[in-house]
């Protein structure tokens, strides 16, 4: 156990010379499987001349599908002995003829709460390995089943740390970036707003069209900047909602309007009138992007549907807002990331926080944010939120 836990092939090779020295043997594997191919791949080795001409031949790796005896003993889980390995039918002809082994011991390798591979002794002589030995291999091998899943923890710790001290680093990054460039819109806005009235005075369709789509580009970069500010403001403790009566059926139908075009139109359907205490701001955020989300992912005509619902509960009533689209739908690997900051999906040009601040925009009123996706037709969000009177 005091080998040194930075790297698992370096400390497994360490071990297997080890064991090699006392067992005096002629080459010791430490054998894992590799599940992406179904094969057991000596990952650490003796440094010996039988270990290397192993590894010369090929026979470092070891198919399940072509048998032999370190894979029986892979798949039972059952030790093995012998002595006259020349004599066994049913060991690889590799093993026994191009690398001469005569006497082998095999024990599961017990990594973890799992078996993850084998621990395999061999020598060049014939009965030269006993009972003893098979049980001082089985003590071993739960020796080297300790070291490498010590291994494991320490590689899985690092790697940990650095994730998070680089997502930590990006953060205050993009942050500090935000505030900058907030103090930059101002500015920027007036500009567009004097070209527009210039362009207004001199009738010039042209320069008015264009100014129309920097202004729009800009009330995007604004959007995206303040999302980029809300991120800093919950990690600083710093997020506060206004809230105030607000109607969602009147909010969700204007925003079903201004969102539609004619190749994606949003349908709204919902009650006459839906009045709840909360901050109609940070709603139409949540919306909003839900929306917009919707539209990127829908094909071509297919409408975005938003619903809104009474939905009574034990504890009392609530509201549901859901926004549904007739997409691809969101790969199963990445539902239980997306709402993450940062986590991006495919054919994604954002930086991935509109998710991230929408769940926690939800669970500020006290409700929540889900999501229901099936690929192939499409994704549906859930925002509920509880009923609350002004």
């Amino acid at each position: 156990m005091a080998l040194p836990a930075a790297e698992l092939r370096p400390t497994l090779d360490t071990a297997g010379q080890v064991i090699s020295e006392l067992l005096n043997a002629d080459k010791v594997d430490v054998f894992l499987i590799e599940h992406s191919t179904q094969t057991l791949v000596a990952v650490g080795t003796s440094q010996t001349p039988m270990a290397h001409k192993q590894k010369a031949l090929g026979l470092d790796r070891q198919p399940l599908a072509n048998k032999g005896r370190a894979v029986q003993v892979f798949e039972t889980e059952t030790p093995f002995i012998s002595g006259r390995q020349e004599e066994d039918p049913e060991e690889l002809p590799g093993i026994k003829d191009r690398l001469g082994v005569r006497s082998s011991l095999m024990v599961p390798l017990p990594i973890g709460e799992q078996t993850r591979g084998v621990l395999g002794v061999s020598s060049a002589r014939n009965d030269f390995f006993t009972e003893h030995d098979l049980r001082f291999l089985q003590a071993a091998a739960r020796w080297v089943g300790m070291v490498a899943h010590r291994v494991e923890l320490v590689q899985e710790l690092t790697k940990l740390a650095v994730k998070q001290a680089r997502g930590k680093a990006a953060e205050d990054l993009i942050t500090v970036l935000a505030h900058d460039m907030a103090n930059h819109l101002l500015p920027l806005q007036a500009r567009i707003q004097l070209i527009q009235r210039r362009a207004q005075r001199n009738n010039a369709s042209e320069d008015l069209r264009d100014a129309a789509g920097a202004a729009a580009s800009l009330r995007s970069l604004t959007r995206l900047i303040n999302d980029l500010l809300d991120v800093g403001r919950l990690d600083q403790g710093l997020f506060h909602l206004r809230p105030q009566p607000v109607d969602l059926t009147a909010l969700a139908r204007e925003l079903a309007s201004t969102a539609s075009t004619p190749d994606h139109p949003v349908r709204f359907e919902g009650p006459e009138e839906l009045v709840t205490l909360a901050d109609p701001d940070r709603v139409r955020q949540v919306l909003e992007n839900l929306v917009a989300n919707a539209l990127k992912h829908s094909p071509p005509g297919r409408p975005v549907d938003l619903r809104l619902e009474a939905q009574p509960r034990p504890e009392g009533p609530w509201v549901r807002v859901s926004v549904s689209d007739q997409g691809t739908g969101i790969p199963a690997e990445l539902v239980p990331m997306l709402f993450e900051r940062f986590t991006r999906g495919p054919g994604s040009t954002g930086l991935g926080i509109g998710l991230f601040l929408a769940r926690r925009i939800a669970e500020a009123h006290g409700g929540t944010l889900e999501v229901a996706s099936t690929s192939g037709t499409g994704t549906r969000f859930e925002l509920s939120l509880p009923l609350v009177s002004g």
